[in-house]
């Protein structure tokens, strides 16, 4: 029997929390992995260690591919019943990764389970879309964010305390129980936004259409390449920085604390965002923060090249890794917002590509750079320099509607 729909929208403070749980299942899909990472290696890749960080990248590609589907796929049936669908291939993937003795079934698995997390992932940004538009949008989103933001602080101690206890393994048990209870959670709770008469026919010529008009419009296509540099940026940063932690600083046994730290502090992000974005824009907020991060990435390189001690340098890698976090926060819902600006009648078709595009380009990018580990964080800090100076570049081109 099918749960009763509720018969008004929810509580704004609700609906952000459970649209942030919802878009949470990526981050805690990926963070909380990151403390098993070592485990991983020895376990299912033990002659090269480094192969480990695939575990992370293959699950990231997945959620890339997956997106190019679940936006057409909300458009024509609704947002919840594509999202129930991604949770349920999320969840058996999960068993899978859970049960999984090789490298090679793992990269599957998780590899799956991407694709069905980008369920949730698009809906979240599709639901907001429905009900909101520009500032209000970025708003919401900047607050989103917030919660977002508290899920990489948990993550990793909660799978730091699993593998203690119970082995990494486990971490995918609590992956499925999380799906569940935000599955549920928003089966009960959140009525559809897409009406049946706003929805779009699931055909080859409307989805083509509707792609060739994204990306001729000029907002939109520099968006998703601005996208796919910054999450090229993150992902790299993420894919290395257990390594970095444990054999460059000797810091592996406390990783945990140190990264939770970390996204505490960078989940300030969220509340700058909302309270400045209205005042000045989501453009001056985008660039400020790529020439930040230029800045902070050439200080870096600085102090590596020159071989400062560990204490100094493990403070300035963790400051740069927090200055990563703090910038994706003020531009990646920016950029969604700014993307998505006068893409409303495509709401989730738009969000498919734009997600999907920057993910799986940001792959391509992230791989080769953090698989350049060789002890330090110099070589992952030199990709992010040449990738900042290049969205800092393209964001120059980005205008306001009507300008020319």
């Amino acid at each position: 029997m099918s749960a009763k729909k509720p018969l008004k929208p929810l509580p704004q403070a609700e609906f952000i929390a459970l649209m942030a749980m919802v878009a949470a299942t990526i981050s805690f899909s990926i963070d909380a992995m990151l403390p098993a990472l070592p485990d991983m290696g020895a376990a299912l890749s033990p002659d090269n260690l480094n192969q480990a960080q695939l575990i992370i990248t293959s699950f990231v590609l997945g959620m890339g591919i997956g997106t190019l589907f679940t936006g057409p796929l909300s458009d024509a049936y609704g947002r919840k019943p594509v999202m129930i669908g991604g949770a349920v291939v999320y969840i058996l993937a999960s068993a899978v990764a859970w049960q999984a003795q090789t490298l090679e079934v793992m990269l599957v698995a998780r590899l799956v389970q991407g694709l069905g997390a980008a369920g949730p992932r698009v809906v979240a940004l599709a639901v907001v879309r429905d009900l909101y538009a520009g500032p209000d949008m970025a708003r919401i989103l900047s607050f989103i964010m917030i919660v977002f933001a508290l899920v990489p602080a948990l993550a990793p101690t909660i799978g730091h305390y699993i593998i203690v206890q119970f082995g990494w393994h486990a971490i995918f048990i609590a992956f499925m129980l999380f799906s569940m209870i935000t599955t549920v959670w928003m089966l009960l709770r959140q009525p559809e936004t897409l009406t049946p008469d706003k929805r779009r026919p699931l055909s080859i010529t409307a989805l083509s259409g509707a792609v060739v008009e994204m990306f001729m419009h000029r907002t939109a296509r520099l968006s998703i390449l601005v996208q796919t540099l910054t999450f090229g940026m993150l992902f790299s940063m993420l894919s290395s920085t257990q390594q970095v932690f444990d054999e460059t600083y000797g810091q592996g046994d406390v990783f945990h604390l140190w990264f939770g730290g970390i996204a505490v502090l960078a989940a300030s992000a969220g509340f700058v965002n909302a309270k400045l974005v209205v005042r000045l824009g989501m453009r001056a907020i985008i660039r400020a923060m790529y020439i930040g991060q230029i800045g902070v990435t050439a200080g870096l390189i600085g102090l590596l090249l020159l071989d400062v001690p560990n204490v100094i340098g493990l403070a300035a890698y963790a400051f740069w890794v927090m200055c990563n976090f703090f910038q994706a926060g003020l531009t990646i819902g920016n950029l969604n917002a700014l993307g998505m600006e006068e893409m409303g009648h495509i709401a989730g078709l738009a969000a498919s590509v734009m997600a999907a595009v920057a993910t799986i380009g940001a792959v391509i990018i992230a791989v080769p750079i953090a698989l350049q580990f060789d002890g330090t964080p110099l070589p992952n800090a030199i990709g992010t320099l040449i990738l900042a100076i290049l969205a800092l570049w393209l964001t120059t081109m980005i205008k306001r509607p009507g300008e020319a």
